[in-house]
């Protein structure tokens, strides 16, 4: 079991939750202040930032069976995103966690803050 940080679609009451909704929920969390989220187009991307803010999000344990679906939505195969170790705060800074970080540009894309 693998866990996962969701920050976006994935996230309970979203709606790509179902590509998910099988593993198990583990918590509410955050990132620590390195990244920034912006609007995709009816989807968050995660970025790496200098200037980065806490990202809220939720930790699921994710099997291999659904990492293997999760990188199939994400499109790691084709370049869209890249499933890395995350840095997150509180009860989650040690353990090691991975989540979806977006690649390509986000030049015109409106930054959407902490939450989506």
């Amino acid at each position: 079991m693998t866990l996962v940080f969701v920050y976006g679609t994935l996230k309970r009451g979203g709606v790509n939750h179902g590509w998910i909704e099988q593993q198990q929920f583990v918590a509410e969390a955050c990132t620590l202040p390195l990244y920034r989220m912006f609007d995709l187009g009816g989807y968050p991307g995660m970025v790496r930032s200098k200037d980065g803010i806490s990202i809220q999000g939720e930790v699921w344990s994710v099997d291999e069976a659904g990492l293997a679906l999760l990188d199939v939505l994400e499109d790691t195969a084709g370049g869209e995103y890249e499933r890395v170790t995350l840095q997150l705060e509180g009860d989650f800074a040690t353990p090691r966690v991975e989540g979806y970080i977006y690649l390509r540009s986000v030049e015109g894309r409106r930054d959407v803050g902490s939450c989506w």
